[in-house]
C-alpha cells in the first residue's frame, strides 16, 4: 500500500532553515508528481511546493522554499530557508495516484525565538 513518511521538522528560530524529507513507497514514485502542503492551526491546508516527476518544481513561497526529489531513493525534499513565524504548521507530503490523494502523517515545524 502507499506509504508516505515525513521527517525533519522541529523548532527553529526566525531566519533559520530546515530540510524536510518524505520517504515514499507502494506506487511508481518516479512517474508521479509529489507535493508539499502545510496546515497551520485554524487554517486550511495549503500547497507550498510541487515537484514534477521530471524534477521540475513550482513553489508558492517564492524564493524561500524549494522542492526536490531523488527518484532512486524514492524521496522528496522541501528545503525551507529564511523561516518566519507564519511558516509554523504541520507539513505533509502528498501524491495523487489511482484517482485518490495519499498523505503522510505530517511533521511539525515551529518557527519561534
Amino acid at each position: 500500500q502507499v506509504q508516505l513518511v515525513e521527517s525533519g521538522g522541529g523548532l527553529v528560530q526566525p531566519g533559520g532553515s530546515l530540510r524536510l524529507s518524505c520517504a515514499a513507497s507502494g506506487f511508481p514514485f518516479r512517474l508521479y508528481a509529489m507535493s508539499w502542503y502545510r496546515q497551520a492551526p485554524g487554517k486550511e491546508r495549503e500547497m507550498v511546493a510541487r515537484v514534477a516527476a521530471s524534477g521540475w518544481y513550482v513553489d508558492s513561497v517564492k524564493g524561500r522554499f524549494t522542492g526536490s526529489r531523488d527518484n532512486v531513493k524514492n524521496m522528496v525534499y522541501l528545503q525551507m530557508n529564511n523561516l518566519k513565524p507564519e511558516d509554523t504548521a504541520v507539513y505533509y507530503c502528498q501524491v495523487h495516484w489511482q484517482e485518490r490523494d495519499y498523505w503522510g502523517q505530517g511533521t511539525q515545524v515551529t518557527v519561534s525565538s
